[in-house]
């Protein structure tokens, strides 16, 4: 189509101009707390579920079934991903990032919000694990285009050979969440226990409302990406984006669903199974997992940018690659380590589970993964490969690995198991993925079907 050659053509151009250093500022800050909130509501959820939960929405079972039913209900989030990803998908590569990203921080933060004020089971019965499972389910719908759309006007908004370390920006503000979830976690639990289980619990949730009314106030002074103002300029937005990364995208979402898999997995292993592992099997004090959640967290929110700055000097490929390889050989020596039940080992577990797995692989996808699709399809693209790939990967582990627990009378060896294959899984993809960095964004080919643009 003219109109699309005339618009690559210009925004050849473009690309090798200097990023407007305050559109690339606002996008910084708009996909850094718009992260936070998703993080911080999906943290302060899978804590709940490790810790009351359990007892306050199933409590006519069993301790291990009980912890089995919340993250069941933890899992629905995840399965919501995609669906939300699919709807939102649409829109994202029509009317463009800015009208997605708002609308995924008013989903989230009022889903959170209604949990916070939900009747428990002793006061409603089997109506209010249901309706925990509806909050969850939006809450995850709404986060289903959040990562993917805050990665994606990053991308497309910073200059050539900064993309990476700004790009991680994303998963700093995905630190910053899980360090507040964790912070207000541990205030609350300087209550006493009657109080916490009572009503506590709840001002967890509804203490959303802060972080969702500043990422709101962010948001709104957002500028839309260039590349997609080029593309609505020149009228060549695709009507059914989502149909057309299946039809002429299909070998960089299946990369983007491969690379995601397994790192999600173990991301959302280390962030919330091993607090129950760690409370129940190894017998560490509760009130001690949310702190060694901060640490973490913090650890990696350094981490996202250093391996994002480093993907910018050796290339997208080669620094996921050895991560991935990290991840594969990892969760043996952990385990063994947890099972000392020394603090100190504890810490140094989730500490490289949280630089390795939670935030410094994803630290490089948010630059990767916009990387390898066109310019067409690229917010369905990145949307659907991460959170499909999200809902099979970190959606059901923490399920899985309960699962597993139960099912080989507490054994960490088949948990172990489990975490290193599918880390292996994303290894192969990597390893199968082309470079990426520097590329040319603005062209409608995807990564590797274009001749390599020079540095």
């Amino acid at each position: 189509m003219d109109t699309s050659r005339g618009s690559t053509e210009r925004s050849a151009v473009d690309q090798d101009r200097p990023a407007d250093p305050r559109a690339v500022r606002k996008a910084a800050w708009a996909g850094l707390v718009g992260t936070t909130l998703e993080q911080y509501d999906f943290v302060i959820y899978g804590t709940a579920s490790a810790l009351v939960f359990s007892t306050l929405f199933f409590p006519n079972v069993s301790p291990a079934v009980g912890i089995l039913a919340s993250f069941s209900a933890y899992a629905v989030g995840f399965l919501a991903r995609p669906l939300g990803g699919l709807f939102f998908s649409r829109y994202g590569d029509r009317l463009g990032r800015k009208w997605v990203l708002v609308a995924t921080l008013l989903l989230m933060g009022g889903s959170t919000l209604l949990i916070g004020l939900l009747p428990t089971y002793e006061s409603i019965g089997l109506l209010a694990p249901a309706l925990l499972v509806l909050c969850r389910f939006f809450q995850g719908f709404g986060a289903g285009a959040e990562q993917a759309g805050a990665a994606t006007l990053l991308t497309e908004t910073v200059g050539r050979g900064r993309r990476g370390r700004y790009a991680s920006l994303v998963m700093v503000g995905a630190a910053l969440g899980t360090a507040l979830g964790a912070v207000i976690w541990i205030l609350v639990q300087l209550m006493p226990e009657e109080q916490l289980m009572d009503w506590g619990w709840r001002l967890v949730f509804l203490s959303s409302i802060v972080v969702t009314v500043v990422a709101m106030l962010v948001r709104r002074r957002l500028d839309e990406s260039p590349v997609f103002a080029e593309l609505k300029d020149a009228h060549v937005a695709p009507r059914k984006p989502a149909g057309e990364v299946w039809r002429h995208g299909r070998r960089p979402l299946l990369l983007a669903f491969g690379m995601n898999v397994g790192g999600n997995a173990q991301s959302y292993t280390f962030q919330v199974f091993m607090a129950t592992y760690l409370i129940t099997i190894v017998g560490v004090d509760e009130n001690f997992v949310p702190k060694v959640l901060l640490v973490g967290a913090l650890a990696g929110g350094v981490a996202a940018v250093a391996f994002g700055a480093l993907s910018d000097r050796l290339g997208r490929r080669p620094v996921y690659s050895a991560i991935m390889l990290a991840l594969v050989l990892l969760p043996a020596p952990s385990f063994v380590a947890l099972g000392t039940g020394d603090p100190a080992a504890i810490v140094a577990v989730l500490i490289l589970g949280f630089v390795l797995a939670v935030n410094g692989s994803v630290g490089v996808q948010m630059s990767y993964f916009p990387e390898l699709f066109g310019n067409r399809y690229r917010y369905a693209g990145v949307t659907l490969g991460r959170e499909f790939s999200a809902a099979l990967g970190g959606g059901i582990a923490p399920l899985i690995c309960a699962g597993l627990l139960t099912l080989f009378a507490d054994s960490w060896i088949p948990v172990a198991v489990y975490m290193s294959v599918m880390a292996a899984i994303s290894l192969y993809a990597a390893r199968k993925a082309p470079e990426t960095l520097d590329r040319d964004l603005s062209v409608p080919e995807d990564a590797g079907r274009e001749p390599a643009t020079a540095r």
